[in-house]
């Protein structure tokens, strides 16, 4: 048994951490979800920005859509959900095995939203109509502006994958948007089965403060920032509050474990997913990190509920200079711009592709 169904055994799912037009026509994603376990994927600007410079896959798609007339954010998101409502049929059999619990592929609304809660609520709803799948998330950034939209959009029903998450308390004011929104659900009479899962970022953390520790800190503060989460997530399902909305009928809104390719050339590449095999999360990995795992991986044990030594460990930073709550404010402002760049990218990509084709069909 390879180490990614060991994963899937301990009751962790892992999602793919990516999406292109080739993964879907070689079958490769199929044979991912045969022999590594793999049961849902992620996507995001960056993905589908190197997914389309990379290879001429999209080329037809783009020509024929631009000479009906379409550009920018509406060529690209009708190319986006070609490709992520055809994965979404490949994981259908597994969302309705699970109850809707896993199964699921996400799509995020513009980076240009970031700041704009209602433009992201309208955004969502149509995205997530204009699929027509069932276990299809729409990602909205945990920004202030994104909480309230979360709120929102969770209570129309529409499925959420909070991203750009950093820390503890962000993610609970995550948490706490969801549980508003089907609180408000259930007042209102309305099913309160809506699916959601909380993103949090992990190997940005060492990266950010890499020069800055030394050595034996070296790839620590990301992993004991999760456990610390983990201790926040694991707290919450227990809680009172979050019992009566099960007794409700409602599904629990996940944590999900992002960023965990290593990124650090000196540190083991399975360094974050073995670290962070925890019950009842997700850990959404890079392909190159879900082979690497399949491949030599070793499952070392679950993380611990209670937090294990993260205390200990984030005090250390502490006493380094490195304040966490400050750094986590910064690591999703560059995140959100980060996402920003590459949109921006992407629709230059697609404009530039789509006069090129247009002239070469004229030629």
């Amino acid at each position: 048994m390879n180490a990614t169904r060991q994963l899937h055994d301990l009751g962790q799912s892992l999602w793919l951490d990516n999406i292109t037009r080739a993964l879907l026509t070689s079958g490769t994603l199929s044979r991912y979800i045969r022999e590594f376990a793999v049961t849902g994927l992620t996507s995001n600007p960056t993905i589908f920005d190197q997914a389309i410079k990379s290879a001429g896959l999209y080329d037809e798609a783009i020509q024929r859509k631009a000479s009906a007339g379409q550009s920018g954010e509406a060529l690209f998101f009708e190319l986006a959900l070609e490709d992520l409502t055809r994965a979404a049929d490949l994981f259908r059999p597994i969302h309705d095995s699970t109850g809707g619990l896993d199964g699921w592929v996400s799509l995020e609304v513009s980076p240009l939203l970031a700041d704009d809660s209602v433009g992201t609520i309208k955004a969502a709803a149509q995205l997530h109509a204009r699929a027509q799948r069932p276990n299809l998330f729409i990602k909205i950034p945990g920004t202030r502006a994104g909480i309230t939209a979360i709120e929102e959009t969770i209570f129309a029903g529409v499925p959420v994958n909070v991203t750009l998450l950093f820390s503890r308390e962000q993610y609970v004011a995550a948490a706490e948007a969801y549980m508003r929104g089907i609180e408000r659900r259930v007042a209102a009479g309305r099913n309160p089965h809506v699916g959601s899962v909380a993103s949090i970022f992990v190997s940005r953390w060492d990266m950010a403060i890499k020069d800055k520790v030394s050595v034996d800190l070296r790839n620590r503060l990301g992993i004991a920032i999760a456990q610390r989460t983990y201790k926040a997530y694991r707290d919450l399902l227990a809680s009172s509050r979050w019992q009566k909305l099960v007794t409700s009928g409602a599904p629990p809104q996940r944590l999900l474990w992002a960023s965990t390719g290593t990124k650090d050339p000196a540190a083991p590449d399975t360094l974050y997913v073995q670290a962070l095999a925890a019950p009842g999360t997700i850990n959404t990995m890079p392909e190159k990190t879900l082979i690497a795992f399949a491949d030599h991986g070793k499952l070392k044990g679950a993380m611990r509920p209670d937090g294990g030594d993260a205390e200990a460990v984030l005090a250390e930073f502490t006493r380094t200079g490195i304040e966490d709550n400050a750094l986590a404010a910064d690591l999703q402002r560059e995140g959100a711009k980060a996402f920003a760049t590459s949109w921006s990218d992407l629709m230059e990509q697609i404009a530039s592709k789509s006069d090129l084709l247009k002239k070469a069909k004229r030629a």
